[in-house]
């Protein structure tokens, strides 16, 4: 039963748990106390508190949001299970004394494990209780870190996404052990490692992180510190500290990156092994490489399976950890690293997200010190990989002769990839009957294989949601549909399209416009073959134009669903900056991750905003440098192969001519107003799961939208069913007195003179 707040003097109050999705505390150790709650247990936010339930574990108090109950006790799926309890079952609160954690092992998935390195771990563990026997996730606290740990904090999130995908969200560990006891609190002194792995360096906080802002848990920790004994027990273990062959993944785990994998082994094979052949012939081999590629493309792997295979070690080096900390003290970690390499034998300095320390805009002292450690490791005859994502960002100086010479891309796999990395994560996992990786791998356009990684586990957990009392359970194929909902691909996230699943199929009318857009955009993505076996140049891009809401995004959409194809969508105005030559960058950026995602279709959309007529501008020549961009990319020195253009615009008029010549933008395709019977079809697929009465007459409704675009008409049903729960939340149909109601608010929004003139426009080009 739930305590009376006035027993304000007893040590402990029993509360009824009560499950709380909010995502700012979701799997983050977070629970929310009602404030009298927390006087009566002498307990300020963020303070930890100690939970009993089935069994004991630990969080952070916070205050919950007004009209909470006073008897609940509000966390989320990760607390109830550490404690053992189900929503609605008793925990008894205390208060507990703040301890720091001085150590802190952890186990979790070899995948995890693998890429997350101790110093990234401990970020993702920083202001978080911790008990042995807990699961945690890597979702860092955001209630807690004080402002100058923050920069590392907001690092440690990218490095998750770029090393381990969107796996990281979703990801749980196990803790192992927590010195000095249970409900330690994770600071930036702490020791944080893998079970029976590597462990982070000591005491690494940044200088100024002391000044955290008052009542912090940081600041309350600030004179909490491991002893000196174990501080240089700890040096000395992150020291030695290159990644165990045996964790390495073999090379034919990673479909898709064999190709890498066999430059990237010729090369540290000659250069660690046949010493003897290279002094023969007088020369030198560099082992200085850049490996480039989308996020979560698997590129620390490939580093440690390929380190592996030559029989040699791997010293990792987080580059946004050094760059955080102060100039003297990275130089000093970053040659200790790089000695450590040196003397080891055959090793690899494994440098992870290299443009934290070498920045393309504004590289500082610290790149200076990383040229000429990178160069002298060379020389000294070890190897150094340096990963990126953005390899636009980094130093074009670290790309030089005796430094990273050596380029190595990751490409987006295609759908023959995906098929073969989703056959391999697949190995072990028993699939239903129904279940078919061809069309999932068809499914999942711009996924690297940390995202179908993600999307294997998440079908799995659907599987076993489904079948908790099956003896054989199986994943079937409407496990990966499910999945598919919730998984989205993290390379491409800032610039991808919503992909429905819809087809040019489900497009109702328009045959001409359909037949054009296969002939322009899906066969030159699905029949390259075709097109360079007859000689042909397959058009580079297709501009739809029309009146606003008329489906021209719908069709690109289905045009994505129909190619199977990596889709990058960008809003014309997206790409424009008021800085010199930003803009430009923007749109090199975008046609080098098209090539790169390569069959990939570049939606445009509101193309007039990005490249007007030239020299009419008032911008101070920021669109005509675009426009000039543009072209330079579309038909430039720079081959583009297997992408197609798509813009979209209300205004023809108002885009270049330069860019509508043959060889660019050379198909316009008008997408006219729906007639009749297209919004008869619009008005179908728009109730296709609203419940309308058998009175609806779809086809007289139509004849009377004259002027009603596409938009339009599924408005109308929107409000025809609004107008039901207006009537009556219990509606359980739509009636025509509903529709009737819907046709008096809802107007059309074409204007007829815009019509009249784009229709001209389009009889005058097709004339």
């Amino acid at each position: 039963m739930p305590a009376t707040l006035g027993r304000v003097a007893e040590p402990e109050l029993t509360l009824i748990a009560s499950l709380r999705p909010a995502a700012l505390d979701a799997r983050r150790g977070v629970v929310r106390l009602h404030p009298e709650v927390l006087t009566a247990l002498a307990l300020r936010p963020g303070d930890p508190v100690r939970m009993t339930g089935r069994r004991q574990t630990a969080g952070i108090a916070a205050k919950a949001e007004p009209g909470a109950g006073t008897g609940l006790l509000h966390a989320d799926d990760l607390v109830l299970g550490n404690l053992g309890v189900r929503d609605g079952g008793q925990v008894t609160l205390s208060p507990m004394p703040l301890t720091a954690a001085g150590r802190v092992t952890l186990r979790g998935p070899l995948e995890i494990v693998a890429a997350v390195s101790p110093e990234m771990l401990r970020l993702a563990l920083l202001g978080k209780v911790v008990t042995a026997g807990d699961d945690v996730s890597l979702l860092p606290q955001d209630v807690s870190p004080d402002a100058p740990v923050r920069p590392l904090v907001e690092a440690a999130r990218r490095s998750l996404a770029n090393t381990v995908g969107y796996a990281w969200t979703s990801a749980l560990l196990t803790v192992v052990t927590v010195e000095p006891g249970p409900g330690s609190l994770v600071t930036m002194d702490t020791v944080v490692g893998w079970e029976h792995g590597h462990v982070t360096h000591g005491n690494p906080t940044p200088a100024g992180s002391r000044a955290a802002a008052p009542g912090s848990p940081t600041t309350r920790l600030s004179g909490l510190r491991p002893s000196n004994a174990q501080r240089h027990d700890d040096d000395a273990v992150a020291t030695s500290g290159e990644a165990d062959p045996a964790q390495a993944p073999d090379v034919d785990e990673l479909p898709g990156l064999r190709t890498q994998a066999e430059e990237l082994t010729e090369l540290l094979d000659l250069g660690f092994h046949h010493q003897e052949v290279l002094g023969k012939l007088n020369t030198t081999v560099s082992l200085g490489v850049l490996l480039s590629g989308p996020a979560g493309s698997g590129k620390s792997a490939l580093v440690r399976a390929v380190a592996a295979a030559v029989r040699a070690r791997v010293h990792p080096v987080w580059a946004p950890e050094l760059a955080a900390l102060t100039n003297q003290a990275a130089a000093e970690r970053l040659r200790a690293a790089a000695a450590a390499a040196r003397a080891d034998g055959p090793a690899v300095l494994l440098v992870t997200d290299v443009e934290a320390l070498a920045p393309a805009d504004q590289p500082g002292p610290l790149a200076t010190v990383f040229r000429q450690v990178v160069a002298e490791t060379v020389r000294a005859g070890a190897a150094v990989v340096g990963t990126t994502s953005r390899p636009e960002a980094v130093d074009p100086a670290l790309r030089t002769p005796d430094l990273l010479s050596l380029p190595i891309t990751v490409p987006l796999p295609d759908a023959a990839l995906r098929r073969e990395q989703l056959t391999v994560l697949t190995r072990r996992v028993p699939l239903a009957g129904d279940v078919r990786l061809d069309e999932v791998a068809g499914r999942t356009p711009g996924f690297v294989a940390a995202d179908l990684a993600a999307l294997v586990r998440e079908a799995g957990v659907r599987a076993a949601l489904r079948q908790k009392s099956t003896e054989t359970p199986t994943v079937a194929m409407a496990d990966f549909t499910a999945a598919l909902e919730v998984v989205r691909p993290t390379s491409m996230a800032s610039a991808t399209l919503e992909l429905a699943n819809v087809t040019l199929e489900d497009v109702g009318d328009l045959v001409e416009v359909k037949e054009t857009l296969t002939e322009s955009v899906l066969w030159p993505l699905t029949y390259p073959d075709t097109f360079a076996r007859l000689g042909v140049q397959p058009p580079r891009g297709v501009l739809l134009y029309g009146p606003p809401g008329c489906g021209k995004t719908y069709l690109v959409t289905a045009l994505a669903g129909s190619g199977r194809a990596n889709v990058l969508s960008v809003k014309g105005a997206e790409l424009l900056s008021k800085w010199v030559g930003e803009s430009e960058r923007a749109v090199r950026e975008l046609f080098r991750r098209a090539r790169e995602a390569a069959p990939t279709l570049i939606f445009l959309d509101e193309v007039d905003a990005l490249a007007p007529v030239r020299g009419q501008a008032t911008d101070g020549g920021t669109t005509d440098r675009v426009v000039a961009a543009l072209l330079t990319e579309l038909d430039g020195v720079e081959a583009l192969r297997n992408v197609v253009v798509v813009g979209a615009t209300n205004r023809p008029d108002l885009v270049d001519p330069a860019l509508l010549r043959p060889g660019r933008l050379e198909r316009l395709v008008y997408v006219p107003p729906p007639d009749a019977e297209a919004r008869v079809e619009i008005l179908k697929a728009s109730s296709r799961n609203v419940p309308l009465a058998d009175e609806v007459d779809l086809a007289g409704l139509a004849e009377s939208l004259d002027g009603f675009s596409a938009a339009d008409c599924a408005a109308l049903v929107r409000e025809a069913a609004l107008a039901a729960m207006r009537e009556s939340l219990t509606a359980s149909t739509v009636t025509a007195a509903h529709v009737e109601r819907a046709r008096a608010r809802v107007r059309p929004s074409l204007d007829p003179a815009q019509v009249a003139w784009l229709a001209a426009y389009a009889a005058e080009r097709q004339g």
